[in-house]
């Protein structure tokens, strides 16, 4: 089982627009991750996001290069703040391969808590608009298999 990690890309501040819609720097930078995995050809059975619109519009351009099995949907307890116990759970009796496009600190909680046992380890440096990819083994072992972020290519 893959689970692909998100955040979203760069949005604007409140301030510009209380709706936080990407910016144009996030709009290029999740288009250079898209066409950089496109050749990847992946497939996966869920694209998962939170309801704010950087996650919606970030999920918007992966869609267009990952094929999705089942469907694109906004899924509860995606919030910067959520728990992400319960989502662990749901992840490891799921086992199917899942997107989830969200934002920090909820990510990074994820994350860690998925390889280490403890969501407030820190293990992963996320960056907007990058992707994580863990791999989920069984017994409870999730293994960080590949991190691509804007910054590295060209």
């Amino acid at each position: 089982m893959k689970l692909y990690l998100v955040q979203h890309a760069k949005a604007a501040s409140k301030d510009a627009d209380p709706q936080r819609p990407l910016t144009e720097e996030g709009r290029r930078d999740i288009q250079k991750v898209a066409a950089f995995i496109k050749p990847l050809n992946l497939s996966v059975d869920y694209l998962w996001h939170s309801g704010k619109k950087r996650a919606v519009q970030t999920s918007e351009f992966l869609a267009e290069v990952v094929k999705i099995n089942e469907t694109q949907i906004i899924h509860d307890g995606l919030g910067p703040n959520d728990d992400v116990t319960a989502l662990k759970n749901e992840l490891i009796s799921a086992r199917q391969d899942i997107i989830i496009v969200g934002h920090l600190p909820f990510l990074s909680k994820l994350a860690s808590l998925l390889l280490t046992g403890c969501e407030s380890s820190n293990t992963v440096a996320f960056k907007q608009a990058g992707i994580v990819c863990l791999d989920y083994s069984g017994d409870n072992q999730w293994q960080l298999d590949w991190l691509i972020i804007p910054e590295l290519l060209v």
